[in-house]
């Protein structure tokens, strides 16, 4: 069992960087700071709101974008939400550099 657990969090660090990798540094330092252990109280309501604005992505500014990177910070505290978000989030992001290196290449 705590090995799985291990291999949970393990993944779903190795998904946060690989998600940094991508995005503009000064965002990439906020996400670091989030997953940092201290930044829990700030981690945890940070994605009960951006799930929350998920949910309402009709409105301008919120979108869909926000569910999985709240359920991603809400997994860092939540053991058995680490593995499948952390599948999804190098999912996503594999699809994204394939889909970003077409537009590119045309």
């Amino acid at each position: 069992m705590a090995e799985t657990m291990a291999d949970g969090k393990r993944a779903l660090r190795l998904a946060f960087k690989r998600i940094e990798q991508e995005v503009p540094q000064r965002v990439a330092s906020a996400m670091r700071w989030l997953r940092h252990p201290s930044s829990r109280w700030v981690r945890i309501p940070a994605g009960i709101f951006l799930v929350i604005g998920g949910i309402f992505s009709i409105l301008p500014l919120l979108g869909l974008w926000m569910l999985p990177l709240g359920l991603m910070l809400i997994a860092a505290d939540i053991p058995f939400l680490r593995k499948p978000m952390a599948r999804f989030a190098i999912a996503s992001v594999n699809l994204w550099s394939r889909l970003r290196a077409r537009w590119r290449g045309k």
